[in-house]
């Protein structure tokens, strides 16, 4: 990234969405723990309610702290608006539900988050949706899949786990061609280092419990469109359905972004001499981190991304049995789920955020019994690296 975007950026995450209170001045944005909002009037209730007026009238519809961090993370990702939502699959299921309906067809990453997969699977099938998972890193294969059917493409990149990548400006223009909604989960990167919309994509997910917020200790997402057109359809049915966020988590998350950029530098610093040391290792038996030059798309990543991120996967020379040791054997790293912390976590998605794939289907999509993700944080590199090499020396 260039010096100046970098300040840009730098500057936003700590800034935007963040007014100071008309009130009593507090630098800080207020949290307005409230369920509801009083009206001066009949006539001032009727206009709020009609839309003529601009308010706030419940805060399951609106509220002053949600509507920062919506302002906060739309300014970040250069968007129309921006729509926060109780959780990273609650925004996701919004959007399914949205632009999803019997007879709608979908077009999916294949190594895409557990549940953002099972959802498809195992519950909008019963409404008579079907989904195909696909490596949408191939153009081709996104194209062998298409039908007169088909209303979307869901792409995650990185992708969870595998780190593999996508190229969101040849997708969109591949979307736009078919008339499909393309849609990017940018939870892996954030939008200090990937801004889809920008690429081409008309809306952006993220689960803010992973980088945004960063410290481990809320859960919540968030949907940022394109377009007007989008947002007030996406917002009519979050509403409608509930799945919005409550103040008090919208306040933490916000004070989590303020220091997004700054840990991703450490983070993504880290997590490639973290990398560089897994694959001169002898009992390692791969690395993907699209910061080596050794990952296939390391070029697009070089192009699109303005960082290669702090998520990277390993594999082990012994397998599964060696991977449960490895993570047994960590006394720095943290055994967890989740990403995006400042702690440096270590899990195994085989049998933990992957399980509920079908085997089969996870090995298609990269998801290998051997794999090893890392969500590498914010600690002395050192540190980090005397950790997991004191873990590879207890496997045989």
């Amino acid at each position: 990234m260039e010096d100046k975007k970098t300040q840009r950026l730098h500057t936003s995450v700590i800034h935007a969405g963040q007014h100071p209170d008309p009130l009593w001045g507090g630098v800080s944005v207020p949290i307005f723990q409230t369920s509801t909002f009083a009206f001066r009037s009949a006539e001032q209730g009727a206009a709020r309610f009609a839309g003529e007026e601009d308010g706030y009238i419940y805060t399951r519809i609106g509220n002053p702290t949600v509507r920062s961090l919506e302002e906060c993370v739309a300014t970040l990702e250069n968007g129309y608006g921006g729509l926060a939502t109780a959780s990273g699959m609650a925004a996701i299921t919004t959007v399914y539900l949205t632009y999803l309906s019997t007879g709608s067809h979908i077009i999916s990453t294949a190594a895409v988050y557990g549940p953002t997969r099972t959802v498809l699977e195992k519950e909008l099938s019963r409404f008579g949706v079907a989904a195909d998972f696909v490596d949408t890193s191939s153009l081709a294969n996104i194209e062998s899949c298409l039908k007169l059917e088909t209303k979307m493409l869901f792409i995650e990149t990185p992708a969870n786990p595998t780190l593999i990548l996508t190229d969101i400006s040849a997708a969109s223009r591949l979307c736009r061609e078919r008339g499909l909604l393309l849609v990017v989960d940018n939870t892996f990167s954030s939008p200090v280092l990937q801004r889809p919309l920008d690429l081409g994509a008309d809306i952006v997910i993220h689960s803010l419990t992973k980088f945004l917020n960063g410290h481990s200790d809320v859960v919540g997402g968030m949907i940022v469109t394109k377009d007007e057109t989008n947002y007030q359809r996406l917002r009519k049915v979050l509403t409608l359905l509930g799945g919005t966020m409550d103040p008090h988590q919208a306040w933490l998350i916000l004070r989590g972004v303020k220091t997004l950029a700054l840990r991703l530098d450490k983070s993504q610093s880290n997590a490639l001499q973290l990398a560089r040391f897994l694959v001169s290792h002898p009992k390692v038996s791969w690395v993907n981190y699209p910061g080596l030059e050794s990952h296939p798309q390391h070029a697009l990543a070089k192009k699109q991304m303005d960082g290669f991120g702090s998520m990277l996967c390993f594999g082990l020379r012994g397998g599964l049995e060696a991977g449960r040791r490895l993570i047994n054997a960590v006394k720095l790293c943290t055994r967890a789920v989740s990403l995006g912390g400042v702690e440096t976590l270590i899990e195994h998605p085989a049998s933990m955020t992957h399980a509920g794939v079908p085997e089969e289907e996870r090995k298609k999509a990269g998801i290998t019994d051997d794999l090893v993700r890392l969500s590498v944080g914010c600690e002395a590199v050192e540190d980090l690296i005397a950790d997991i090499e004191q873990a590879l020396a207890e496997l045989p």
